[in-house]
Parts: structure tokens; C-alpha cells; sequence
């Protein structure tokens, strides 16, 4: 399966609650953290929803 490369970049002070719990949803515990994530049709719709906030990337997995 393809894999994704997110990077939390941005902080989601200021933004509502259901796009925190989002990030959080994704696995991120910190500011600047990169992970990896499956991509799969969810998984799209969450970084879409916090697109401003991440950098996606294509992984190499």
C-alpha cells in the first residue's frame, strides 16, 4: 500500500476543536513532527481538512 510522509507545520491555535482532535486523530504529538501514514481515501479526507496546517509529501515505503 502507499504510504504518505505528513509533517505537522503549522500550530492549530486559534483553529476549532475538530481540527485538533484531527491532527491528534493522525498520530502527531508535537510541532514539526513527520510520520508516515497509509493513504487511503480516510486518510486523505483528514489532511484535507488540515491541509493549512501539514505538509504532505509522497513516502518512498
Amino acid at each position: 500500500m502507499a504510504r504518505l510522509t505528513v509533517t505537522w507545520r503549522k500550530s492549530a491555535i486559534g483553529y476549532n476543536q475538530d481540527q485538533k482532535d484531527t491532527i491528534r486523530r493522525l498520530g502527531f504529538r508535537r510541532l514539526q513532527q513527520t510520520i508516515q501514514v497509509d493513504d487511503t481515501p480516510a486518510i486523505r479526507g483528514m489532511l484535507a481538512k488540515v491541509s493549512h496546517l501539514v505538509e504532505i509529501n509522497q513516502g518512498d515505503a
